[in-house]
C-alpha cells in the first residue's frame, strides 16, 4: 500500500457560519504543502481536524487507504505541531528527548548548535524560539510519515528560521509535510505545493504569484 495522507469531504460549522466545507487534500512523502489563507479562514481549524483533537462537522481521515474511525493521532502515523506547545514545562530538554525520540537518535539530535548548550535546561526556563525549535525538530525526527505544523516560524529569528526550512526538507525525504503560518515568506521558501483556504473552500495554486489577488505581496 502506498503511503497517503487523504483528507475528504471535510465540514466544519460555528453556529450558522461555515469554515470549512467539502475540503479535500492529499499528501505523499516528498509533499511540503503550504496552507494560504487569511486569518479566520480555518488553517488551524483544518489541521486540528485532521489530527484529530478537533472534529468536524463531517470528516474521512484515510491514511494508506485505511480510514481512521478514531482520532487520526491514534494511529501513531501523524505528528503535530500546535501553536501552543507542547513540551512539559518540568522536564528538561533531555528528557523530552529521552521520552520522546529512540535513543539511536539522541546524540545526533544534540548535534546541533542551537539545542547542545541547552540540553539540561527545563523546557520553562528555555526562551520562546529555543523552545519551538526543539519542538518543530523532535516531531520532524519522530516516527510519524505525515506532519502537521502550525505556525513553526512564530518567535525564531531568520537564523533558526533557515535551520528549521533544512530541517523541514530534510525530513520530507521520507515524510509528507502541511505547514501554515503568518510568515508566508518563509513558507514559500520551503514549500513545493501551495494550497488556498478561500471562501470556506481548498484549492491547489500553481506558483506563488497566483496569492496576489489573495492580499499576498500586495505593498511589494
Amino acid at each position: 500500500m502506498d503511503t497517503q495522507l487523504e483528507v475528504d469531504s471535510v465540514i466544519k460549522m460555528y453556529g450558522e457560519t461555515t469554515i470549512l466545507a467539502d475540503v479535500y487534500l492529499s499528501c505523499v512523502p516528498g509533499d511540503i504543502i503550504g496552507l494560504f489563507g487569511r486569518n479566520g479562514t480555518g488553517k488551524s481549524t483544518l489541521l486540528r481536524i485532521i489530527f484529530g483533537s478537533l472534529k468536524g462537522d463531517r470528516s474521512c481521515i484515510r491514511i494508506n487507504g485505511k480510514i481512521q474511525k478514531q482520532a487520526a493521532y491514534r494511529s501513531g502515523l501523524l505528528g503535530f505541531l500546535p501553536q501552543e506547545g507542547y513540551l512539559p514545562n518540568n522536564l528538561s530538554l533531555a528528557e523530552c528527548v529521552e521520552l520522546l525520540l529512540g535513543k539511536e537518535y539522541r546524540k545526533d539530535f544534540f548535534a546541533d548548535k542551537h539545542l547542545f548548550r541547552i540540553r539540561k535546561s527545563k523546557v520553562s526556563e528555555m526562551s520562546g524560539g529555543e523552545k519551538r525549535y526543539a519542538e518543530i525538530k523532535l516531531i520532524l525526527w519522530g516516527k510519524a510519515p505525515f506532519i502537521l505544523l502550525d505556525e513553526p516560524f512564530q518567535g525564531l529569528s531568520p537564523i533558526v528560521s533557515e535551520s528549521i526550512r533544512e530541517h523541514i526538507k530534510i525530513a520530507s525525504q521520507s515524510k509528507g509535510i502541511i505547514l501554515t503560518d503568518h510568515n508566508f515568506r518563509e513558507v514559500h521558501k520551503c514549500v513545493n505545493r501551495i494550497m488556498l483556504l478561500n471562501d470556506c473552500y481548498l484549492k491547489e495554486l500553481r506558483e506563488p504569484n497566483d496569492l496576489i489577488p489573495f492580499g499576498y505581496y500586495e505593498n511589494e
